[in-house]
C-alpha cells in the first residue's frame, strides 16, 4: 500500500543530519508494516496531482500554525476536504491533526494554557497512551465530523477519528526522547518555559506507545483498502 506523506515542516538542520527529516521519522515509525512510502514537499507548495496518486496521506508536523497565512495552506485545506470527499484515507499528526480539523470546519487557536511538551499521557478510550509532545496550538472546536478518541486534560481533542476517513493524533509517535530534546535545545529556549523543559526532560526513559499508535495508523490505511476493495 502506498502512501503519500505531505511535509508540511522541516526537522532542524542540526539534527536533520543526525535524525532525519519529518518523512523519515515516519518511515521509521511505520516500518515493517506493509506500507510504502513517497514523500511530497507541500510546505515547499510541491503537491500530488491528485488525492488518488497514492493509496492514502500522512500530514506531519510543522512549526507554522494551520491559522496562520502561508501559500501551502489553502491548497492543503483542499486536498484535505477532496480526499474526505472521495474517501482516500488520512492521517494527520501535530500540525497535520490541527489542519484537517481546520480543513473540515473545526477551530485550531494558540492554546492559552501553554504548551504540552515532552513524555504526556492520555486518555485513549481507556486506554493510557503515552507519546512525545511539542505544540501550544490546538484543535479547541472539532469539526462535527469527528469524534473525540484521544484526550488529556492539557488537550481535549488530541486524537480525532472522522468514520473510515480521517484519523489525527496531536501528540508525536514519531519522535523519540532525544529529538525532543534536541528540540527544547534548538528551538526552545526562550520560547518554552524553562521549568516545562526541565519537567520534560524528567519524564525520559524511553518507554511510550509509538509502536501501538503505529499500529493503529498502519491497520487504520488497510481497512480502507480493504473496504475499497470489496
Amino acid at each position: 500500500m502506498r502512501i503519500g506523506i505531505l511535509q508540511t515542516g522541516q526537522a532542524p538542520d542540526v539534527l536533520k543530519d543526525r535524525m532525519g527529516d519529518y518523512p523519515d521519522m515516519f518511515v521509521r515509525l511505520l516500518a515493517g508494516r506493509g506500507l510504502d512510502f513517497t514523500s511530497y514537499h507541500v510546505e515547499g507548495m510541491e503537491f500530488p496531482e491528485s488525492v488518488h496518486d497514492c493509496d492514502g496521506w500522512l500530514i506531519t508536523g510543522s512549526r507554522h500554525g494551520a491559522y496562520e497565512d502561508h501559500p501551502f495552506i489553502k491548497p492543503l485545506e483542499e486536498f484535505i476536504r477532496k480526499a474526505y470527499a472521495e474517501r482516500v484515507p488520512v492521517v494527520g499528526i501535530c500540525f497535520g491533526h490541527q489542519i484537517i480539523a481546520q480543513a473540515m470546519g473545526g477551530r485550531v487557536e494558540k492554546f492559552k494554557g501553554g504548551w504540552s511538551v515532552g513524555p504526556t499521557d492520555y486518555d485513549f478510550g481507556g486506554e493510557t497512551v503515552t507519546l512525545n509532545a511539542w505544540h501550544q496550538d490546538q484543535v479547541v472546536e472539532k469539526p462535527a465530523a469527528a469524534e473525540t478518541v484521544g484526550s488529556s486534560p492539557f488537550c481535549e481533542h488530541a486524537a480525532l477519528l472522522y468514520d473510515d476517513r480521517a484519523y489525527t493524533v496531536q501528540a508525536h509517535p514519531e519522535y523519540g526522547d532525544a529529538f525532543i530534546d534536541g528540540l527544547m535545545t534548538y528551538r526552545g529556549k526562550g520560547l518554552v518555559p524553562d521549568a516545562l523543559m526541565e519537567a520534560a526532560r524528567a519524564r525520559f526513559d524511553g518507554a511510550n506507545s509509538s509502536a501501538a499508535i503505529a499500529d493503529r495508523i498502519a491497520d487504520f490505511f488497510k481497512q480502507n483498502r480493504n473496504k475499497a476493495t470489496v
